[in-house]
């Protein structure tokens, strides 16, 4: 591992061995509810152990790819953001006896701890990759399993919080380019080695990175917003739990990302006529879920379905078919399903567009210090709006699938688990 000192690669190998630790979305809503300074101190232990682990396997496998890969400007330039973060967390202090000592005593006094309710496996993997492999791999002891509600608790306590949650605040702000910095890498890959797609091993990488992108950032949102909730009461909202909403509007976030996608769309072909979207929703439809990964989701089907009609029938258009899109409410799932007739795409093509990389756009190159985060990236033209939708479905149990009919249109089914309990797939 090149680049850094024989410590730290010893430290970063050390880490990789251990197993990463799923954590579903009841668990962290269960844990989150009316958050005491005690128990933000156990998800901030919580993390102080996790976040090392599953940094240490994404520098392990970056440092493993291809090395016409590996060794590309902005891959190097994301591996260090890894490596930085790594060594920040594993040089953060633990929490002091005094701390441990004074949250065990009020816990004592005050409840006891409570476990919270076990995990799923997670549907949209047969089997899970940390249980695939023969090798031996050594036990730690830390989960995100327990509650407690002290009743008093030195200053020290909430101080030590809040110099956490500030590292995990630069922590995640250097991670935002992240998305953008490796599809720039696997442009330069490409433009290397004068191809125009990228292998499975690559696809597959690219999968299991970005999603791990995902837990870790989840994660980290989840812990700011609970202390920031626990510091400002007045201000919590009553239906969410750090960055999930316990009762999420579906029409509401769905209306939004309808809005937004056609003001998009309108602004980008200069359009007066901007095609119409068709909402059947029930109105009092709620879960539990996460908004802002919801509104992504949803925002990424309309545009590409906005784009496919309006290149079908040109700018300049009278009229556009409307875009339909319908939400169906079942036991174990909510549906949203998007309904274009914007031409349809051939089925020789079906399996590419989960292909990162595949657009019929023109592929940008990005400035080298470009740092914004995934959402406000300008992904158009880098294809990763349909393989990124469909690992944010995946993350919490769902699914993302694509029917077309060449020649009339496409129709996009967004599966969201509502039983809450499916372990991140973790690999």
């Amino acid at each position: 591992m090149s680049g850094i000192s024989r410590e730290l690669a010893s430290k970063i190998a050390h880490f990789a061995r251990f197993p990463q630790t799923g954590v579903s979305l009841r668990q962290m809503v269960e844990f989150g509810q009316n958050p005491s300074q005690g128990t933000l101190l156990r998800g901030a232990q919580f993390l102080h152990d996790e976040l090392p682990i599953r940094l240490a396997h994404r520098v392990v496998e970056l440092d493993s790819l291809p090395e016409n890969l590996n060794q590309m400007p902005s891959v190097l330039r994301v591996k260090r953001m890894y490596i930085d973060s790594f060594n920040e967390l594993i040089n953060f202090p633990k929490a002091s006896e005094r701390i441990r000592e004074a949250v065990k005593e009020a816990t004592v006094q005050g409840t006891r701890d409570r476990h919270l309710p076990g995990n799923q496996p997670n549907p949209a993997f047969q089997e899970s990759p940390r249980n695939s492999s023969s090798h031996w791999i050594p036990s730690i002891q830390h989960r995100y399993h327990y509650e407690v509600k002290p009743t008093e608790l030195p200053v020290e306590v909430s101080e030590y919080n809040r110099s956490f949650v500030q590292t995990l605040e630069k922590i995640k702000r250097r991670h935002d380019p992240v998305v953008t910095a490796l599809a720039q890498g696997v442009v330069e890959y490409k433009q290397r080695m004068k191809t125009r797609k990228i292998d499975n091993h690559v696809q597959h990488f690219l999968d299991r990175f970005y999603l791990s992108r995902i837990g870790i950032r989840m994660l980290i949102g989840q812990q700011i917003e609970l202390n920031q909730h626990q510091q400002q009461k007045h201000r919590q909202q009553n239906d969410y739990v750090g960055v999930i909403c316990t009762h999420t509007r579906v029409k509401e976030v769905v209306q939004e990302a309808i809005d937004n996608a056609r003001f998009i769309c309108g602004d980008y072909y200069m359009l007066m006529n901007v095609p119409e979207i068709e909402l059947h929703c029930p109105r009092e439809l709620e879960f539990m879920y996460v908004p802002s990964h919801l509104h992504h989701m949803v925002f990424e089907l309309l545009k590409n379905s906005l784009r496919a009609v309006v290149e079908l029938c040109g700018d300049e258009a009278e009229h556009y078919p409307t875009i339909k899109v319908v939400v169906a409410e079942g036991n174990e799932d909510i549906t949203i399903k998007v309904s274009d007739e914007g031409g349809g795409i051939p089925r020789s093509a079906m399996e590419q567009v989960w292909t990162y990389m595949y657009t019929t756009a023109q592929t940008p190159m990005l400035d080298p210090e470009f740092d914004k985060s995934d959402f406000k990236a300008p992904l158009a033209g880098f294809g990763y709006g349909l393989p990124l939708s469909r690992l944010y479905a995946r993350y919490f149990g769902g699914d993302l699938k694509l029917i077309s009919m060449e020649g009339y249109g496409t129709d996009a089914y967004l599966h969201l688990s509502r039983l809450s309990d499916n372990e991140e797939p973790l690999a």
